[in-house]
This record gives structure tokens, C-alpha cells and sequence, in this order.
């Protein structure tokens, strides 16, 4: 495909790898953060593409895998209720929570929809009146605008049926939250490009510079991966530590400034819980006190609830590049896509998917074969 094929070049990717090869001389720890990249590294063998000096582990960058459990079962109290309209994305339809999932509670009769755009859900307000839409509004920055502006909308169109159940989570607390940790490894990131095309990449440079790691923002093709990690590595080797844009045909350093304004506008910084890594403080959007009509939350008071993890998942410690979906003793056994323990099989972005989807789990023990020293 035109424009597409050419982030894909045998020829290149050869090339990358070859000379991230001449330049490393010490082992390195990289964390991918997005899902997305996850999916790329692991679909195209990049990890065994590269120097056995370079590790990368994956993060948190799942906006499905890092929902609270908490947040999950509120969703499904609320959903449940005979007089709503539960709206999602269909990522979340199969994720568990502490006993069932959406695509469960859809079949007991409850008024499940998916939906490809929060605004969609201001259409099936106006047309079910007698009813309460509710929409669940997670994800990382990269959603926060497309759902800022259904809540403005709402508001500005007196929709008075319509609410936000809110799990936003912001990715610069997290990469925070991993540096601090006493059991981390990780000397240097790829960045998440989609979040960056809408937020800049300002909020790293201080990441950058206190924990003295190097972020490079990257793209998520197989030449972005290999480029972004060569620029990683060559700053591990110089002992820099900067921020620095791969993904430049896509994000600039000060991001969208429109979507920024309109975000700031419904939504205020919270503390917020994250599925497997516990509260990291001012990491998640609640609605601005201005907006509470259109708070889920709040209208229909759902409380505190207990939760229940499955014990033998350790999503958690995959998540903060701790482990790696193979180390959990659950992965392609009890848990598979077709019945999940955790939310990082069941999400099309997790890591455990991917490993599962291209043939992880069907490799022996340690599961990392030994790796190439070409592009081929």
C-alpha cells in the first residue's frame, strides 16, 4: 500500500538493524509503551531481530488492560439497570471483571451497545428519552478529546439523558510511576505516539531529565520500532538522556493545541487506579464540577465495590515490564483470548494477545528463541 509499504522495507529494517548492531556495546532495558508498538514488535519478530544486548519489555500503554477492575464492575452495576443504555467501544465488551463481562450481562438482557464514537451515543439519547445513556469513557489522551467534546456537545444541546462513566488515564504519571519503582529495569522508552500527537511530547522533557532516561516518541510500523530504538541506544551509549521525535511526520512538540483547550475544559486532572499497578497519583481526567449532570458517577451514586483478581494473573507485573506474558504460568493454558483471566489477553492491544495471537505460546520455555543477527 502506497505510504504504507515504505514503513515496512526489508531493505531499511536491514539496514537499522545492522547498525543498531555496530553501535551497542552494553546491555540495554527499552519499554515500548504502547499497545500498538507491542503488537508491531511481536507480529514482526523485531525483538528477535535485535542485538542480544537490547531488551524491550512492554508497558503500560493499554488504555483497556489498565481499567480499574473497581471502574470495570461500576460499569457493570450501572449496566445492568433496567432503564440504561450502556454504550462501549467493543474492546471492553469482553474484558472481566470480578465475575462477568459486558458481552455476558448483554445476553442476561441488559441494553448493551458498541458504538465506533461517543458521539454516536448523543443520537441514541435523543432517541430513547425515556431512557439513560451512558457511555464508557476510557482510554489514554488519545481519546480524551472525541469524549470532552460528546460531554460539551450534550451540554450545549440541553441532552440531559446522556453520561460519562469516566476512566481516563494519562501516560506521563505512569512512566513516573515505573522509574520510582524499586523493582524497575528499564533505562529508556519508546514514547506513545498517538497520545503525543495530541498532547506534545513537553510533559517527557522533565521525565528525561530528572530520571536521566532517554524517550524517543515513536511510530508504530516496523521501521518506526527499529529507528526509534536505534536513537534510543545510541543516547544509552553517548549518556544523554533527551526526548526526541521519531514520529515527526505525525506529532509535533507542542501537540494539538485545539484538543488540548477542549480537554482542559471538561475534564481536570485526578488520581485514579490502575488494573494491576494500584492509585499513581494526578494520573487520570474526572469531569470539572461544571459538567457533573453529565457524571455517571454521581447520578447513579455507585459505590465502592469489592473486587476479585483472579490469583495466578500477574497482568500487573506484565504491565510494568516486570515480567512478560510468557512468565505467567496461566498463559495459553487456563488463560487464552477465548476465556481471559486478565485484561492484557482479552484487549486487542494487551501484550498477552499478542504473544498468543502470533505463536508465543506454542514455543518452548524460556519462549525467546535464539534471536537474528539480520533483518531477515
Amino acid at each position: 500500500m502506497k505510504y504504507l509499504d515504505e514503513y515496512r522495507s526489508e531493505a531499511l529494517a536491514r539496514k537499522l538493524v545492522a547498525e543498531l548492531h555496530r553501535v551497542v556495546t552494553k546491555p540495554w532495558v527499552l519499554m515500548e509503551v504502547c499497545g500498538g508498538q507491542t503488537h508491531t514488535i511481536v507480529k514482526y519478530g523485531i525483538d528477535h531481530l535485535l542485538p542480544p544486548q537490547v531488551e524491550l519489555v512492554h508497558g503500560p500503554g493499554c488504555p483497556v488492560c489498565v481499567t480499574s477492575l473497581e471502574m470495570i464492575d461500576k460499569a457493570h452495576a450501572i449496566a445492568r439497570r433496567p432503564d440504561v443504555i450502556f454504550c462501549s467501544f467493543g474492546d471492553m465488551l469482553r474484558v472481566p471483571g470480578s465475575e462477568v463481562d459486558l458481552l455476558v450481562l448483554k445476553s442476561r438482557g441488559a441494553d448493551v451497545r458498541v458504538v465506533y464514537s461517543p458521539i454516536d451515543c448523543l443520537k441514541i439519547a435523543r432517541a430513547n428519552p425515556d431512557k439513560k445513556v451512558v457511555f464508557f469513557a476510557i482510554g489514554f489522551e488519545t481519546t480524551a478529546p472525541g469524549n470532552a467534546m460528546a460531554v460539551w456537545q450534550a451540554r450545549q444541546q440541553g441532552i440531559k439523558n446522556f453520561s460519562v462513566l469516566v476512566s481516563h488515564v494519562l501516560v506521563p504519571p505512569s512512566i513516573t510511576s515505573i522509574l520510582q519503582s524499586p523493582l524497575n529495569r528499564v533505562q529508556g522508552f519508546l514514547g506513545p505516539g498517538h497520545v503525543c500527537t495530541v498532547m506534545g511530547y513537553r510533559e517527557y522533557e522533565p521525565i528525561a531529565e530528572r530520571y536521566r532516561v532517554p524517550i524517543v516518541i515513536t511510530g508504530f510500523e516496523p521501521l518506526d520500532i527499529l529507528q526509534g530504538t536505534l536513537m534510543a541506544v545510541r543516547q544509552l551509549e553517548a549518556g544523554t538522556a533527551t526526548v526526541e521525535n521519531q514520529y515527526r511526520r505525525v506529532v509535533q512538540r507542542e501537540g494539538n493545541r485545539v484538543a488540548q483547550r477542549l480537554v482542559n475544559q471538561v475534564f481536570e486532572v485526578c488520581d485514579r487506579k490502575w488494573r494491576g499497578v494500584g492509585s499513581i497519583p494526578k494520573s487520570g481526567y474526572k469531569l470539572r464540577y461544571e459538567f457533573r449532570d453529565h457524571d455517571a458517577e454521581r447520578i447513579f451514586e455507585v459505590r465502592e465495590i469489592d473486587t476479585k483478581e483472579p490469583a495466578i494473573c500477574i497482568s500487573g507485573m506484565v504491565l510494568k515490564g516486570i515480567k512478560k506474558p510468557h512468565d505467567c504460568p496461566a498463559f495459553g493454558k487456563q488463560c487464552t483470548p477465548e476465556h481471559p483471566l486478565g485484561a492484557t489477553m482479552v484487549s486487542a492491544e494487551g501484550a498477552c494477545a499478542a504473544y498468543y495471537a502470533y505463536g508465543r505460546h506454542l514455543q518452548p520455555h524460556p519462549d525467546e528463541p535464539a534471536r537474528r543477527t539480520d533483518a531477515a
